[in-house]
């Protein structure tokens, strides 16, 4: 195949590939040199800090104050950070894009990209006291750690701001007293430790040992010191510089050593980074910077090197090294194999011969089905490889050329799922978006990868990048209203118009596809902010009233809480907001508010009535309700077993209320209990009345032969005749009384007739006296009662003479069971003669 798509930028270190990525080129301000300055650039894209170094001599443009500035990869700035908070010793970034600067009193200030201070903590212990020389920014499983050197020579190790420091061991004691020259951390999980170079020998300061471990005589070269050490990226490996060139590589543990180099350079490198594989996540080759030269060096002492700018600064990522210097912004990678095997020259793989048939098929040429079938037999692995080398490109044009390949493939693969092919495509796209100039995030498919879409994502909002934030989830099909919820954030932060403000969030969140987005948590935002107003504005678009409702009780707007509690019809929300708003309000704003909403006052009602009825009273006091006033103070009588004491209070309540029922009952009641107790006196049984009905008044009065007491109790109270004749003819059966009765039951008309006297009798069991009454009942029921005395004669003979047939028919049945053949012969003809009288 001939040499094209980027080929010309690979290069050979035997016995690998590797290639140069052209990023887009950093357009720095005219006052940025980055010859004298100090930059360190965050990975996987991410943002880079600039200082004027102290140690170089610089001309000086404008304000000659000490400032950190920020940039994205394209060299614009997104914020600035003028410096005042004391010496810098060292600056990095963590795995969340944030910038940590460590000062030379061991204290630590963590800012965003945009030069905002986050938070501030200290090393602490020692190392607060004692002066720090110099300071590392490292990554391990348990966040962003802070390692320092001290004056003393001592290193303390802090693995994030939550953590308390740890002393690592001291440095074993050297004959020549030589300071250590070089040092580095490792982390290994959650764990990390220090390797120094001091002279031709490595130490390891490990956390939990008395005294570092010493490794020496790795180099077979004679050599002074060693000035560099440098971990890889996945810290597996290590690299170790001298003073005369000499470069050692190795395992991180240095029981294994892949081989050792000299370069032939006498100078100081400037940084020393590993190039990370794309496929795997081991490292074979370093690349070492000096000035105006670049320097790659293999596992087998294989070498390439280029010429470059004066400055220029190495960037570790996961799959590769970054290059930025004044003009340009470079990856150095190692080959990814699949690219190898499409665009190699006389490549023979089936994955170049289907790239090569589908260019002659877009020609038109028959030598397409010539290439195809030359790949037929591993079609399906040529279609994968195309798709996977499409991945690892970043430009455009050779993307859609290897994807256009894997498509005219499948076409020969009826049963092929297209499910990798549609991911990979859809990954391309977000990933050529984040690389774009006005993004400024260059990620590779492999870190898009290990960063998850959602990191991804957070990173754009945070960038306030929502726009191509939202269209980035819609095409990963990923949740979006958290992003429409930051968006708003940033409205109701910056935009001071509260009606811009609740209209355009309105606009959007009244999308359809949008799901899960609260108005409250943007109104919360809102009064964090100050603006309560805007809040209000937000919280009338929310629906749910147990959401909104707690925002408003918090802001204080208890009337509005009351109201939209009310009108969602949830008593137990009504509840919390009533038994809330009572413990922040004087009682009489509070009775003033829930007076205006009937069911609110209802439940207070209720929950005073069994918590605390002091508090109803209060409350009826403050609406003129003199009825409850009553009500309140009849309960309490009946509590505290004061009622006829109370029975004026209680009157006179019922009366302001205009209860003219009640208020008599009330009068009746206390003339009843005084005249209870009277005649309780006079009987000498103090008990025996006291809080009886004017009824079993009566009838007591009655039974103790007091008629006259008893008939002035009826005239007083107007009880109507008919209760009064009950009364009389039950107690004078109960006395036995027959003559006394029988003289009542012709004093006057009964009112209510006489068929009680029969009862009443018949009750007593005494069936001569209820034979005198039962003449004198309705024609209808004497049959019924001459029945219920046993007077079946007389029984047959009335319903005969009444013509009541089916009374007879009745009374036939339970003749039968008497077995008197007298009455069944009696009725039995009194039934045919009234059958044939029919």
């Amino acid at each position: 195949m001939p040499i094209m798509y980027n080929t010309g930028e690979w290069f050979k270190v035997q016995p690998d590939y590797y290639r140069k990525v052209e990023l887009v080129t950093p357009d720095w301000p005219i006052d940025i040199d980055l010859e004298y300055m100090q930059v360190v650039a965050a990975p996987y894209g991410g943002p880079l800090a600039a200082i004027r170094d102290p140690t170089k001599l610089a001309p000086v443009h404008g304000n000659s104050r000490s400032m950190i500035r920020i940039f994205d990869t394209t060299g614009n700035e997104t914020g600035h950070i003028l410096w005042n908070h004391g010496k810098l010793i060292s600056m990095g970034w963590s795995d969340t894009e944030e910038l940590i600067c460590v000062l030379e009193n061991a204290k630590v200030f963590v800012f965003d990209m945009f030069g905002n201070e986050k938070e501030s903590y200290s090393v602490g212990g020692e190392a607060s006291v004692i002066k720090i020389v110099e300071a590392k920014v490292f990554q391990s499983a348990a966040g962003t750690g802070v390692a320092v050197m001290t004056t003393s020579g001592r290193i303390f190790l802090k693995q994030n701001s939550n953590k308390t420091e740890r002393k690592l061991p001291d440095i074993p004691s050297s004959n020549s007293n030589a300071n250590c020259s070089c040092w580095e951390i490792v982390t290994e999980g959650r764990n990390s430790y220090c390797l120094l170079g001091r002279e031709r020998e490595v130490i390891k300061l490990l956390h939990g040992q008395t005294v570092g471990t010493i490794t020496a005589n790795l180099f077979e070269k004679p050599h002074d010191r060693i000035i560099k050490i440098s971990v890889s990226y996945n810290h597996q490996h290590l690299a170790l510089y001298t003073n005369n060139g000499l470069l050692w590589l190795g395992s991180i543990d240095m029981r294994q050593k892949y081989c050792e180099f000299d370069t032939g350079r006498k100078d100081m490198p400037l940084q020393i980074e590993w190039i990370m594989n794309t496929h795997n996540s081991d490292a074979d080759a370093v690349v070492i910077s000096y000035p105006s030269y670049l320097l790659i060096v293999n596992r087998n002492a294989d070498r390439s090197e280029f010429p470059y700018d004066p400055v220029m600064f190495l960037v570790a990522e996961m799959d590769g090294v970054r290059i930025i210097t004044q003009s340009s912004h470079e990856m150095i990678q190692r080959l990814p194999k699949c690219v190898e095997n499409i665009f190699s020259v006389n490549s023979q793989e089936p994955a170049c011969y289907l790239f090569e048939a589908q260019r002659k098929f877009e020609e038109k040429s028959y030598n397409s089905d010539v290439y195809l079938s030359l790949c037929r037999s591993r079609i399906e692995l040529a279609i994968n490889e195309c798709i996977e080398a499409a991945a690892y490109e970043f430009c455009p044009e050779t993307q859609k050329s290897l994807m256009r390949a894997a498509y005219f493939g499948k076409g020969f693969i009826p049963s092929h799922n297209p499910e990798e092919y549609m991911r990979i495509l859809r990954i391309l796209r977000v990933l050529n978006t984040l690389r774009h100039e006005k993004l400024a995030m260059p990620l590779t498919y492999k870190q898009f990868s290990h960063l998850k879409p959602e990191v991804i994502l957070s990173r754009l909002v945070f960038r306030k990048h929502y726009a191509v934030a939202i269209q980035v989830a819609k095409h990963l099909k990923l949740p979006e209203s958290w992003i429409l919820e930051h968006w708003a954030f940033h409205k109701v932060m910056h935009d001071q118009n509260d009606n811009e403000v609740a209209r355009k969030i309105t606009e959007k969140f009244k999308n359809p596809s949008v799901e899960g987005i609260s108005y409250c948590n943007i109104a919360e935002k809102a009064h964090q902010s100050g603006r309560d107003e805007l809040a209000i504005k937000l919280l009338e678009l929310e629906p749910r009233a147990s959401l909104h409702v707690p925002l408003l009780l918090k802001m204080g707007k208890f009337d509005r809480a009351v109201a939209s509690a009310t009108q969602s019809g949830d008593t137990e929300l009504v509840t919390s907001v009533l038994l809330e708003i009572k413990k922040k309000m004087m009682l009489s704003n509070f009775h003033m508010i829930i007076r205006e909403y009937p069911l609110a006052l209802n439940m207070y009602k209720k929950i005073m009535t069994e918590s605390s009825r002091t508090a109803l009273y209060d409350i009826y006091n403050t609406e003129d309700d003199h009825k409850s006033i009553a009500e309140y103070h009849f309960y309490n009588a009946i509590d505290s077993e004061g009622l006829e004491s109370n029975l004026s209070t209680i009157g006179n309540s019922y009366a302001q209320g205009r209860c003219t029922v009640e208020a008599e009952l009330c009068t009746d009641t206390s003339r009843i209990l005084k005249q209870q107790r009277s005649y309780a006196s006079r009987q000498n049984n103090t008990s025996s009345m006291n809080g009886l009905s004017i009824h079993d008044t009566m009838l007591q009065l009655l039974r103790m032969g007091d008629l006259k007491e008893a008939e002035k109790i009826k005239s007083d109270y107007k009880v109507p005749d008919r209760r009064f004749w009950w009364m009389r003819i039950i107690t004078l059966a109960e006395k036995l009384n027959w003559v006394e009765l029988e003289k009542f039951s012709k004093n006057k008309k009964s009112p209510i007739g006489y068929e009680p006297f029969v009862e009443v009798c018949l009750q007593q069991d005494n069936i001569q006296e209820a034979r005198k009454y039962i003449p004198r009942c309705p024609d209808k029921r004497k049959a019924h009662w001459y029945m219920r005395a046993n007077l079946y004669e007389e029984a047959i003979g009335c319903a005969f003479e009444q013509r009541d047939l089916p009374g007879l028919y009745e009374m036939q049945s339970k003749i039968h069971l008497l077995r008197d053949q007298h009455l069944i012969e009696k009725i039995c003809n009194s039934i045919a003669t009234l059958e044939a009288r029919r």
